[in-house]
């Protein structure tokens, strides 16, 4: 190491690569399980395994402007789900933020299965994020080469979700339109909603648009099961169309061929309506649905978790374990 710079807290300086990369690796050298098994990065040209080097430059343009967006998959069994849908959600999200990816979308479908197989994970999600990329401090891209690609496999242990949880109305001003429907890194309204749902001891905190209708939670979609039977999300107009939800939309309809549906659609839904359901449930890529059976002071329908939304749980679990949307990693 270097020397320092004098004063109240002595601030080391670090002169080489080396310096830098051995008080990195201090951090994960206590760490039992590695949680990151590989990411991508295009400014690297590679896939990467030591979790000391998982980094992004700090010119990049999402880092400093939040010039980014983003998308997920889960692994399941060595297999991913719903990574063909997901990944054309984010390339529309990178045409809304005027980004243009370095590789046709082929070559990232090949990326991700490619960095899948290194991480040796088979059970956990895919996170990967097309960037302005890295060039200068300023607020246009102009000066940015290229845009960046980055990936990372998250090793997670997940299960499906019985329990029912609280829910709180969010205070914290919704995303408008152009944003909400555009999955990008601008996540600090989502994450000043999360923080104030745990500040009052409650799961999460559900959105109500300026008209008040139901819109979504902070990183989730929203359904409900009316007193007649029928599945109601909220319209993805305003808000970020789920690939799970949409997903749940196309498998529902397996329970109105049963008679425990009467219908399954979208539209415009009050609070006072949403509040009257007999059940409640957020739907999103780690859930797949997350029962709800209390939002603000009110129970859902009788406070305890419904049966169509364990049926529906059911469903998209057993979709993601079996289904036709699955690609098998070839470890």
């Amino acid at each position: 190491m270097g020397d320092e710079v004098s004063g109240p807290f002595a601030v080391p300086i670090y002169s080489s690569a080396t310096e830098v990369l051995d008080k990195l690796k201090e951090k994960w050298s206590a760490v039992k399980k590695q949680p990151y098994p590989a990411m991508y990065s295009s400014v690297v040209g590679g896939i990467i395994l030591d979790p000391a080097m998982m980094v992004i430059p700090m010119d990049d343009h999402m880092v400093h402007r939040g010039h980014g967006v983003f998308d997920t998959a889960m692994l399941m069994d060595g297999y991913l789900y719903e990574l063909d849908t997901h990944l054309d959600r984010f390339l529309r999200s990178a045409s809304n933020a005027k980004i243009k990816s370095p590789f046709p979308r082929e070559i990232l479908h090949n990326i991700l299965i490619q960095m899948t197989v290194a991480s040796k994970c088979k059970k956990g999600s895919l996170r990967y994020w097309l960037s302005a990329g890295p060039g200068n401090f300023l607020l246009s891209p102009a000066g940015c080469p290229e845009a960046a690609f980055y990936a990372v496999v998250i090793d997670d242990d997940y299960s499906q979700c019985k329990e029912g949880v609280k829910v709180i109305t969010s205070t914290v001003p919704m995303k408008p339109p152009l944003f909400a429907t555009v999955k990008n890194v601008n996540y600090l309204p989502n994450v000043l909603s999360a923080m104030e749902a745990e500040e009052k001891g409650a799961w999460a905190a559900i959105w109500v648009d300026e008209q008040g209708y139901v819109a979504e939670g902070p990183n989730v979609n929203v359904a409900f099961i009316t007193k007649n039977k029928e599945l109601l999300l909220p319209s993805f107009d305003k808000i970020l169309s789920g690939c799970t939800a949409k997903r749940l939309l196309a498998l529902a309809p397996q329970l109105v061929e049963k008679g425990l549906l009467i219908g399954v659609s979208t539209a415009d839904i009050t609070v006072d309506n949403a509040k009257d359901s007999a059940e409640m449930m957020f739907v999103g890529s780690g859930l797949p649905i997350l029962p709800i059976i209390q939002w603000d002071d009110r129970p859902i329908g009788d406070g305890k978790v419904g049966e169509l939304t364990l049926a529906l749980s059911n469903l998209l679990w057993e979709d993601m374990l079996g289904g036709p949307e699955r690609i098998q990693v070839p470890y």
